[in-house]
């Protein structure tokens, strides 16, 4: 069954279950007070024809002499029994309201069934053939004459029969009422859920192993209200929604950059084995028709080019390597490094290989020592001067600084040069990022660079930025002195 129709079940059941045992409660309270009620009128009728037995002659005891000595009600029922006289007893029958004067005789057959009904008790309760139940009660007077005096018990059953019925029929108005009242109820309160199931339904048909994807499909706010049990449930399959559309949306991201990626590499891959190729081929022609020391310099020259292509070919696989060791959390070997002497190592490596730039450095007199990898280190601070020394013209001035702030080692790398382009910033510490889309390589390297920068010092628990304008350009980078759970071996 449905959660609505368990609901309606339990719900009625229970508020029947309910309105039966009131309705028992009721009918037995009312039925006592109307018997409790019959049994004081009857007793005060029972006093008076006892003390006309009492005071009545034995030979004059008879029903006719107890009907003239005594004032008739609607329903009563005398009876009298002497030894002289006999039995016998009248009746005023009842019958919706109306009675007559005029008695009815009973008959020895209803006498005899008062006699079993009483058998030797005071009262009891009788039912007639053809006036219904009556209680009875018996008075027996001290010279032998006894007499009976009952009261019909008919209208006590009507008003059962009335209250119970009207009971029965509130009851089932009720139910009715009630089954209405709670279907609307339960409808309208598991409506969140139906939303809720209807979006589920309608995400579960798109296709979301492919492509670009993106789900707008959400649970309507008046559906997810938090504050409502049922509301709460849309509220958190937005939620999950949401999650769930920002990761696709992150997946198909980071698919587009492996694509690129996987372009790139092969890209930069492409030119070294076209020149290797294209060296080894002119090497075996040379070889084949020319003969002598012709043939050895034009073997020669190619194996050099050869080789120049290799280097750049195992370079750019040792740059992979590293971003992949890097990625994996593996490569990193931590030491002490002084930071302060690596920096003017680097500027010193640096400054040969660009004359026509203004080279300085900033560093605090005494050494800046963190806990990190002195070679990968080394390599940030190389990688850094050489984007600054590679992407802007001569005469720049490009400056080292050197400083602590707090506890991070801080590394910028100033320069007064032309800036980067706001298209390329973005992407700037991607995998093969370039400013220029020629790859030419008289305007840069492979683009790993950057991204070998940002990994190292992610690696090393710090993180790179960079603020850029025409005439001022400075990368930043933080370091801790001590990254967490790392120490010094």
């Amino acid at each position: 069954m449905s959660l609505q129709t368990r609901l309606m079940t339990a719900v009625i059941g229970f508020v029947s279950l309910i309105l039966v045992i009131v309705a028992v409660i009721t009918s037995a309270l009312l039925g006592g007070t109307l018997e409790r009620q019959l049994e004081d009128r009857l007793d005060g009728y029972a006093m008076q024809v006892a003390k006309w037995a009492i005071n009545v002659p034995e030979q004059y005891a008879s029903i006719d002499s107890l009907l003239d000595a005594t004032n008739a009600v609607p329903g009563i029922l005398l009876a009298v029994s002497s030894p002289e006289n006999g039995t016998g007893g009248v009746i005023f029958p009842d019958t919706k309201g109306q009675w007559s004067e005029v008695s009815q005789t009973l008959t020895a057959a209803d006498l005899a069934r008062m006699d079993a009904a009483l058998g030797g008790q005071s009262s009891a309760t009788v039912t007639l053939d053809d006036f219904g139940s009556y209680l009875v009660v018996a008075k027996q007077a001290p010279n032998g004459v006894t007499v009976v005096t009952g009261l019909p018990r008919n209208d006590i059953q009507n008003q059962l029969a009335t209250l119970l019925t009207v009971i029965a029929l509130a009851t089932i108005g009720g139910l009715i009422l009630l089954a209405l009242t709670t279907a609307i109820t339960i409808r309208v309160g598991l409506r969140p859920l139906r939303a809720v199931a209807a979006t589920a339904t309608r995400v579960a048909n798109q296709p979301l192993d492919r492509g670009e994807v993106e789900i707008t499909e959400r649970v309507p706010a008046a559906e997810a209200d938090p504050r409502t049990e049922t509301g709460l449930v849309g509220a958190s399959l937005n939620t999950l929604l949401d999650h769930v559309n920002s990761s696709l949306a992150s997946r198909q991201k980071n698919e587009e950059r492996m694509r690129r990626f996987v372009a790139d590499a092969s890209h930069e891959l492409r030119t070294p084995l076209s020149s290797i190729r294209g060296y080894s081929e002119l090497s075996l022609r040379a070889l084949k028709q020319q003969a002598g020391e012709a043939a050895i310099e034009s073997t020669t020259t190619s194996l050099e080019r050869i080789q120049a292509q290799s280097l750049r070919m195992t370079r750019l696989v040792e740059d992979l390597l590293l971003l992949a060791r890097l990625d994996e959390g593996r490569e990193l070997v931590y030491g002490t490094v002084d930071l302060t002497q690596l920096a003017l190592e680097g500027l010193s490596d640096a400054r040969p290989t660009a004359a026509d730039h203004h080279w300085n450095i900033e560093a605090p007199d005494e050494p800046l020592v963190i806990v990190g990898d002195s070679g990968r280190m080394h390599q940030v601070v190389a990688n850094l001067l050489a984007n600054a020394r590679t992407h802007t013209p001569p005469g720049t001035a490009i400056t080292l600084k050197v400083s602590r702030e707090g506890d991070e080692a801080v590394l910028r790398v100033h320069d007064d040069g032309p800036g980067i382009d706001p298209g390329v910033r973005e992407e700037l510490f991607a995998r093969f990022a370039r400013g220029d889309s020629s790859r030419a390589r008289q305007t840069g390297g492979t683009g790993l660079g950057l991204a070998i920068v940002k990994a190292i010092v992610e690696g090393h628990g710090g993180r790179i930025s960079v603020d850029s304008r025409p005439g001022d350009t400075t990368f930043t980078v933080r370091i801790p002195v001590s990254p967490g759970g790392v120490t010094a071996p």
